[in-house]
């Protein structure tokens, strides 16, 4: 299966179980990768044959930005089935990382794998 990669996506947002993580946006960093046929497109090169990553990224930030999940598996989850809303998409891989979540330690991070 072919895929399309949205690599390193930065966005500010609340997330976390602390007091001061319930108030003040933190950075993560998300990482996706979307399973699909791209045959089409590759012959077509017509933008109607593939999945419209920039309109997906522009969701994806939206609901980032908007958010307050409590847990980055939770965000996660959602920014995976907004992928799976595209009826092209047959899989998703999305990253999420929490920089500077755990002291001695760059970052946390949850990665899940989903399908239709």
């Amino acid at each position: 299966m072919d895929r399309i990669y949205i690599v390193d996506l930065s966005a500010r947002c609340i997330i976390g179980l602390n007091p001061d993580e319930r108030t003040n946006k933190q950075d993560v960093i998300i990482n996706i990768a979307i399973e699909t046929d791209l045959a089409r497109a590759g012959k077509s090169d017509d933008v109607k044959d593939t999945i419209d990553y920039k309109g997906l990224k522009k969701r994806i930030l939206g609901l980032v930005e908007d958010s307050q999940y409590k847990l980055i598996e939770s965000l996660a989850q959602r920014i995976a089935s907004i992928c799976l809303e595209n009826p092209r998409a047959t899989g998703v891989q999305v990253r999420v990382d929490k920089p500077g979540a755990l002291r001695f330690a760059r970052s946390v991070a949850v990665e899940i794998y989903r399908t239709r």
